[in-house]
């Protein structure tokens, strides 16, 4: 046991210390704090700026919560709860997800103060631009899941420059395309998912510190170093990919995507397939940017757990780059950057929906049946699932017969339907209608509007939504 004048001298120092470093706050900088560790109210100075925003985060859950008074009004250096309502004196609203913000004007500077801190660890902000602390209305992006596997992806960040080839030098990609250059100075993205069952998800603020604190065996936090690197996956622009493995199987996750430590995207869910599931996720293939999901293929030597443009055979690859370089030499035969067939869409265009198109064909996508996961009221559509029978030949042309049965997600019709919007007649290039035989190769009604004879009634709008659903296989 310490003796009784160290334990004050200890005390005395911690409190000095707490008091000096949470006196004055920094322009554009994020300090964490402990209610413990403060003085009884806290005080904080506020830096001048003509414009500012001042944010707080509730980095953990408690009984009581902490409410924040700001002035700018120097001469009220403690401003309380008694004061709110008089001129320059604001409460900083805190919401439903642990998050709070004020934007306003501090020409001299002003005062925060904490009033019942209590015990709960919180994060300030100061910011002459927008707010430090946020909830994103962005989304994480689900590629596919296993039954102990999830690729996840960040929201899209820094699009891409479009290319552009002009007459007479209209040159368009190889078939093989070589890996992208990504930016020099990507956003610091951090994934986090749990079970959706958690209990710490029914309490815990929804915020950068509260979720970044979560360590229990069944939390994973996974940032840049972690990730799989940076991907382009479509002209949406840049992502970092997580392929993250250890999961359970048939159970449903929730994912959030943390930029900076503080500002936290809205939450997707996902639901791993079961223990039976045998169909490897594929992905990273710079040929096929967008092919990101499981395929009726063999497992990838060890010690990979998924394949991608290193582990996949030239068996496979070869007909899928003879196929797309026939198609660019037709395509090409029309004099395209001089002569225009639409006001909308190029000979680029074209190859580039083409591509999106002949990956999904190459490379089926594997799923399963599952409960309807969506937050609505409104039952889901259901996938467009067909079996596939191990002693039938496969769906692709490319792929040797699975070794098991398998339940395949046919394509998306849209992706058919944009090849034949964007590229010229002379291409010869026809989709199945939606009235007579779509459904039998194609997942039909998901994305565009429902007519006569679609099936699927187009309740969705896109190919999958933020609870997991997936009706057909976008590419």
């Amino acid at each position: 046991m310490l003796p009784l004048t160290l334990v004050c001298l200890l005390q005395s120092i911690i409190g000095a210390f707490a008091q000096q470093a949470s006196r004055q706050l920094v322009l554009n900088q994020v300090v964490r704090l402990n209610g413990a560790l403060l003085p009884n109210p806290p005080t904080f100075t506020i830096p001048s700026s003509p414009n500012i925003s001042v944010s707080v985060a509730l980095c953990s859950a408690g009984i009581s919560t902490p409410r924040f008074i700001f002035s700018n009004d120097t001469s009220i250096t403690q401003p309380s709860l008694n004061d709110v309502g008089q001129p320059n004196v604001f409460e900083v609203p805190l919401g439903s997800d642990g998050i709070g913000n004020w934007t306003g004007h501090a020409p001299d500077g002003g005062f925060l103060t904490v009033s019942g801190a209590g015990q709960i660890p919180f994060e300030v902000g100061v910011s002459d631009q927008e707010p430090l602390h946020a909830t994103l209305d962005d989304l994480p992006f689900l590629g596919d899941t296993t039954s102990n596997q999830v690729l996840l992806f960040s929201p899209p960040f820094s699009r891409p420059e479009p290319n552009s080839p002009a007459y007479p030098n209209y040159t368009l990609p190889s078939a093989n395309l070589s890996f992208p250059v990504g930016p020099s100075s990507p956003p610091n993205y951090t994934l986090y998912f749990t079970p959706t069952s958690s209990s710490s998800l029914l309490s815990l603020p929804r915020t950068g510190c509260a979720l970044r604190a979560q360590n229990g065996p069944n939390d994973f936090n996974e940032g840049p170093a972690e990730s799989d690197g940076l991907w382009l996956r479509d002209e949406g622009g840049w992502r970092w990919q997580w392929l993250v493995g250890g999961l359970s199987p048939s159970t449903n996750y929730t994912a959030f995507a943390i930029l900076d430590g503080t500002k936290v995207t809205k939450p997707i869910n996902f639901v791993t397939k079961s223990g039976s599931f045998e169909c490897p996720i594929v992905h990273s293939l710079p040929y096929c940017p967008s092919t990101a999901y499981a395929v009726p293929i063999a497992a990838p030597p060890s010690p990979a757990i998924a394949h991608d443009a290193s582990t996949l055979s030239e068996n496979i690859t070869n007909p899928l780059f003879e196929i797309l370089t026939n198609f660019t030499t037709s395509l090409l035969t029309f004099p395209c950057g001089r002569d225009a067939y639409s006001q909308l869409v190029s000979c680029n265009d074209c190859q580039t929906a083409y591509r999106k198109w002949l990956c999904s064909v190459v490379f089926p996508r594997c799923s399963e049946t599952s409960s309807d996961t969506s937050g609505g009221s409104v039952a889901s559509p259901s996938p467009a699932l067909v079996v596939q029978r191990s002693s039938s030949s496969s769906r692709s042309p490319s792929l040797p017969a699975f070794s098991s049965d398998y339940m395949a997600l046919l394509p998306c019709l849209e992706t058919c339907t944009a090849v034949d919007r964007a590229c010229p007649v002379f291409m010869g290039f026809k989709c199945p209608v939606p009235k007579f035989t779509a459904n039998k190769t194609y997942g039909v009604g998901f994305i565009d509007d429902g007519s006569e004879g679609i099936q699927g009634g187009g309740k969705t709008g896109a190919a999958q939504d933020e609870w997991g659903n997936v009706w057909c296989n976008a590419g």
